[in-house]
């Protein structure tokens, strides 16, 4: 197909068109893969598959073809090729090659084509808003469960314990909402008082939604900072809150202000064992 080590990708600017070459093409479940050498889509990572990925149109040679889904690909050191969660390594081991891959539905452009790409905007950036709303809900949750750590343990990047990263087992981005669950097993408990926690519930998130909406009138800038163009590159969420400027790794995509956003709102709920605490955190944008 190709000897490219990476896919060059542009979404991390906010990028939503651009222009490339057609390296080769795959058969995968639903239709054809399209790998081109740099691209504007961003694609799920099999990794940690919070965010979609994009859906757009790709057009060559005066033909549109319609990009249903755009995910990771890999190509092994013997030459296997594997796609989502097939992949059997993380994203960016150095014995693989990585690759976004554009699913067209049907018909496909040929390997050497030139195509012009262009991402469905309005669906990116209703799944930016909530990527950034649930960044910014983690930090808010992480300040009020602070008091409920009786160890000491690593801080998230304004100072508090990072609750979040201990115990989120689950997240998931959608044009609605962002969906985060942390499980509260009994290792975490060793450490987190959760006595009281139900009835606490009411009290946090009011907590949690008088921080959000205070950020938001502050309209901090929002940026993607990437060591590199490549799609294995280790990027980073930053935000420039009033009390710092704070960064989560992250291989999304984000709004550029959080003026963007009329409002940001959570509610919580905890499973009736106790075992689960769900954060459904929605963006209304301006």
């Amino acid at each position: 197909m190709t000897d490219l080590i990476t896919t060059t990708v542009t979404f991390p600017t906010g990028a939503t068109t651009g222009t490339a070459t057609v390296l080769g093409t795959r058969a995968v479940p639903g239709g054809t893969g399209v790998i081109v050498d740099t691209t504007p889509f961003h694609p799920l990572d099999h990794s940690w598959p919070d965010q979609p990925g994009d859906i757009g149109t790709m057009v060559a040679g005066g033909v549109e073809y319609a990009v249903v889904d755009c995910v990771t690909g890999g190509v092994g050191p013997e030459g296997e090729f594997a796609e989502g969660t097939d992949i059997p390594v993380r994203r960016g081991t150095e014995t693989w090659r990585w690759f976004a891959v554009h699913l067209a539905d049907g018909a496909a452009p040929a390997p050497g084509q030139q195509v012009e790409l262009y991402v469905d905007k309005v669906r990116r950036a209703a799944l930016s808003a909530a990527h950034t709303g649930c960044h910014l809900m983690a930090l808010a949750l992480n300040e009020a469960l602070a008091d409920r750590w009786r160890k000491q343990v690593r801080a998230d990047g304004l100072g508090n314990p990072d609750f979040d990263s201990m115990a989120v087992a689950d997240s998931r981005i959608d044009v609605n909402a962002s969906t985060d669950r942390y499980r509260i097993g009994k290792s975490l408990r060793k450490r987190f008082d959760t006595e009281g926690l139900r009835e606490a519930l009411p009290g946090l998130a009011s907590n949690v939604n008088e921080r959000l909406a205070g950020w938001l009138a502050q309209d901090a800038p929002v940026r993607i900072d990437t060591p590199g163009p490549e799609l294995t590159a280790r990027r980073q969420w930053v935000c420039e809150l009033p009390e710092r400027t704070v960064g989560i790794p992250c291989g999304g995509t984000h709004l550029r202000r959080l003026g963007e956003l009329v409002s940001l709102t959570v509610e919580l709920t905890l499973a009736e064992d106790g075992s689960e605490l769900v954060a459904v955190t929605t963006p209304k944008r301006s």
